[in-house]
């Protein structure tokens, strides 16, 4: 009689370890829910930091000129009246003193 009870009890302990490790809401499902949160939270820690960037742009840009001048110089290549530009074909500028705006003061 114990000897089915104890079969019976070593059955159902196997069913709900089962159950634990590889069922619903087990402890598998667990650790691929976690994986997947941890590659979310860290694309949303590199978007967050590319708004912050974003956010301090924008509060520069509508406070100072000095953003807006910096803009128009990278964006459309902008020169003021008491500058020269010189442009030499064939270089990379990005290695170079004026790597920065692109123009060279006199």
């Amino acid at each position: 009689m114990w000897k089915w009870v104890i079969l019976v009890l070593v059955v159902m302990l196997g069913l709900l370890q089962y159950r634990l490790w590889f069922g619903e809401g087990g402890i598998q499902e667990f650790n691929d829910i976690q994986a997947r949160a941890d590659v979310l939270a860290g694309t949303t820690q590199t978007l967050k930091a590319r708004n912050d960037r974003l956010a301090a742009e924008v509060v520069d840009l509508k406070t100072g000129l000095d953003a807006i001048e910096e803009r128009a110089r990278s964006d459309i290549g902008m020169v003021r009246k008491d500058e020269q530009f010189f442009w030499v074909p064939d270089v990379d500028a990005s290695h170079g003193p004026a790597a920065e705006t692109g123009v060279i003061t006199p």
